[in-house]
């Protein structure tokens, strides 16, 4: 039998944290965690990160792990998350990977491309240049530098331009040329589960996540960050409308529907970006006891359900 690692992916919102505890408790296991905002320890509410008491019944890993100050990305993650593995398989057999951010997924199922080290005078000047001149400036330099990814890239999101242009102005290449996307074998099995529900379903849940979330302190978080509004681990749904409300474009009700709003949109791209995988095996969140038989089946570890 070959140590294992079952990925529970899915879409923001579908009660990916709630499952993951389940299982991996019934299997006496432990959690890492896939999500790229989660990792970040100042921003618990607006990530919805797992309780003290959801994590006190299952050891997890990468929740609140680093600071919004620390520069992180997909590469990152399947170094610590690969480290952890290795760590953690010398006394598990089956452990769990929870979360739905779809790059940090794809980076340690398949390996990302070990890119260079970015000068952060660099990335500082093109931040300010995003500052002074817009994403439109970039774009056009993006073009000029590798016209093949900028046909590729979401242009925008400032994050991947700069990226890109990062990559570019360090190597003296076009990013695309040094993007082979190789898949990287790995020296345990690897089962992947996505949960779903109905539309209306979903989306029901996500809208009143958002209202809990706001009953929480949502709005008390975001304000003790206001000045630190420009860093990209802030750059996600939740700060971003809350941003723009404190700076006077809309009241607070029309930030809590355009968090509502983009939350949905963020869900539906995450589902568009997992259907695309034939691997996964989908279940509704309830479906437990099938989850259980499929991850038996495909280890030839079993769980205690009783648990």
């Amino acid at each position: 039998m070959t140590k294992t690692m079952v990925v529970i992916a899915g879409p923001t919102g579908v009660g990916k944290t709630k499952t993951g505890i389940e299982l991996a408790r019934a299997f006496r296991s432990e959690i890492i965690s896939a999500d790229s905002r989660q990792i970040y320890k100042e921003i618990p509410i607006g990530t919805a990160a797992p309780s003290t008491e959801e994590r006190a019944g299952v050891p997890h890993h990468l929740i609140a792990s680093h600071s919004i100050f620390d520069y992180y990305s997909a590469f990152e993650f399947e170094q610590e998350a690969l480290a952890l593995t290795e760590e953690l398989f010398q006394k598990q057999d089956v452990l769990f990977m929870v979360g739905g951010s779809m790059m940090y997924i794809d980076a340690f199922c398949h390996g990302i491309d070990e890119l260079p080290t970015i000068d952060p005078q660099l990335r500082q000047d093109l931040m300010t240049q995003l500052d002074s001149d817009g994403i439109e400036a970039l774009r056009l330099q993006l073009k000029q530098l590798d016209p093949v990814f900028y046909t590729q890239v979401d242009l925008k999101n400032p994050k991947r331009v700069i990226h890109a242009l990062e990559i570019c102005l360090m190597t003296g290449q076009p990013y695309s040329t040094l993007r082979t996307n190789p898949k990287k074998e790995r020296p345990f099995k690897i089962i992947r589960i996505g949960l779903n529900r109905d539309r209306p379903e979903l989306y029901a849940r996500i809208n009143q996540r958002v209202l809990e979330m706001m009953e929480q302190g949502l709005e008390q978080e975001a304000r003790s960050l206001l000045n630190n509004k420009h860093l990209n681990a802030l750059n996600t749904v939740g700060f971003k409308e809350l941003f723009a409300c404190f700076n006077g474009e809309y009241d607070m009700e029309k930030a809590i529907e355009l968090i509502q709003r983009n939350s949905r949109h963020y869900a539906k791209k995450q589902l568009s970006w997992f259907n695309r995988n034939p691997e996964i095996h989908w279940f509704h969140p309830s479906a437990t006891k099938a989850m259980f038989q499929l991850i038996e089946q495909e280890s030839g570890f079993h769980a205690d359900e009783n648990l």
